[in-house]
């Protein structure tokens, strides 16, 4: 006879092959947000940067940075597109500037340090702005978790975050590749009052290769056709380690993977926040867009 344990777990899988928002998922045990962006958008919002005082104190990074929007994804060719599974996708948009970026995030807290799991579909284009395949105008996709260990840490509290992009162009060429950032950034204090900090993370500079990670994704003929990924992402709040990354059929070895650390900062214990972005290679808007996210845990 199967135990308790065997039998919750084989309940937790029928009701998850029989929801088809969650069957598209592989999820853990407790699920922390199922997003859907027909129901709006779900605790998304826009990266905006620490100020003290004046809106002038913002890190000139963050100035840059577009937030999310619903979308039908339109176009004026085919019409209305729609996501993978209903009408609207959470869009994420640049400026029409090379190099722009654009960020949308959700923040949240986790009860207690455990293995998470970030799933979702999403695809990127460019701004169909020109009769070409503009394939090399998205410079780069990514996501990252923005994590902070519980105020009873003691002296082993840290922020935490992992960053990953897919590095589809530069320069005027495909590159194709899964890139990591590792290192400490820089912390400037905000304002003058010693209340607020704020740091620039997203820049360029420190991207490293995740070995034998280089993938060739679908990205149909013309610069309106749009196709779905599926990622995974796998991290121990715990130990603070990354566990695996998956896109579509491809699983990469994250063995040598580093994230960002910094000293904990005063008033972010128990951070579990997500942030998806994208940029752009072309003075033209780039689009990352995102039919639906799920967050699980095993806690």
């Amino acid at each position: 006879m199967p135990n308790t344990d065997e039998l919750a777990a084989a309940v937790r899988l029928g009701m998850t092959l029989a929801d088809p928002r969650l069957s598209r998922f592989d999820p853990l045990p407790r699920i922390i947000a199922l997003d859907d962006f027909d129901r709006g958008h779900c605790g998304w919002s826009q990266l905006v940067g620490n100020y003290e005082g004046s809106l002038d104190t913002i890190l000139p990074g963050y100035r840059e940075l577009n937030g999310p929007m619903l979308s039908s994804i339109s176009h004026w060719d085919g019409g209305t597109h729609g996501s993978m599974d209903g009408t609207y996708a959470l869009k994420v948009p640049t400026r029409a500037r090379r190099d722009s970026q654009a960020v949308a995030i959700k923040r949240l807290t986790f009860r207690r340090p455990g293995p998470v799991r970030l799933e979702f579909y999403m695809t990127f284009k460019p701004e169909a702005s020109e009769l070409a395949l503009s394939d090399k105008d998205v410079k780069s996709v990514g996501f990252l978790l923005d994590l902070q260990s519980s105020d009873r840490s003691g002296s082993d509290a840290e922020r935490v975050m992992p960053h990953i992009r897919y590095l589809n162009a530069r320069d005027g060429e495909l590159v194709g590749q899964w890139q990591f950032k590792p290192g400490s950034p820089t912390i400037h204090e905000i304002g003058d009052k010693s209340e607020t900090v704020s740091h620039f993370h997203l820049g360029d500079e420190g991207w490293r290769d995740i070995p034998g990670a280089d993938q060739r994704l679908c990205y149909n003929e013309i610069a309106t056709k749009v196709n779905w990924h599926y990622v995974r992402f796998d991290f121990d709040l715990e130990s603070m380690t990354a566990l695996r990354l998956q896109c579509n059929d491809r699983v990469f070895d994250l063995d040598g993977f580093e994230p960002i650390r910094m000293p904990a900062m005063k008033n972010l214990w128990c951070m579990l926040n997500v942030a998806m972005f994208v940029e752009t290679a072309s003075d033209k808007r780039a689009f990352l867009y995102l039919d639906s996210v799920c967050l699980s845990g095993d806690f």
